[in-house]
């Protein structure tokens, strides 16, 4: 079990939700996606509550699931894309847990990104991705404590997460 929350941030088909889940689940510790969870607190997909209600909106649930999460028992969480992009959420998370930043090199996440699941980028395409990548790579790095480079593949990104975590927080096999 964890002592502290860890925060998977990163850019939109990084890899977070996927790693995450399956680590979780090797290591028996409950997991949280938090665009999952605002989908179903708001009882809507994200690309609709962009659409309805715009992205401030978006925004400001994610910062208020940050505090709710803070309340609840350590877990291993994928925040959404631009969590890492508002200070407030950072100092959230820097005071509740370990930010492991999941990083896929850009041409990867070109390759098989999903863009009608993304609604910052299914109007614009993967030109949008490319200007939001190089927008905030730099913050990504500057807000993690941890870097785990995803790029050789999803079975070698779990091992790793995996190996991050276990040496962390004292898991270990038997």
């Amino acid at each position: 079990m964890f002592d502290r929350h860890v925060f998977l941030v990163g850019m939109p088909g990084s890899g977070k939700s996927s790693l995450g889940k399956k680590v979780a689940a090797n290591l028996h510790v409950p997991y949280q996606d938090m665009d999952k969870r605002i989908q179903d607190i708001m009882g809507k997909t994200v690309v609709d509550i962009f659409a309805e209600y715009g992205e401030k909106t978006f925004r400001t649930a994610e910062t208020n699931l940050l505090i709710q999460i803070t309340r609840e028992a350590p877990s291993l969480i994928s925040t959404g894309g631009g969590s890492a992009m508002n200070p407030e959420n950072v100092k959230i998370m820097k005071a509740y847990g370990l930010i492991i930043l999941i990083d896929r090199p850009l041409d990867q996440i070109l390759s098989d990104i999903k863009l009608d699941r993304r609604p910052t980028f299914a109007e614009k395409g993967l030109e949008e991705v490319e200007r939001v990548y190089h927008e905030r790579y730099a913050t990504y790095h500057a807000v993690a404590d941890i870097t785990l480079d995803n790029s050789e593949g999803y079975y070698h990104g779990v091992e790793e997460l995996e190996k991050i975590l276990r040496l962390r927080f004292g898991l270990y096999t038997l």
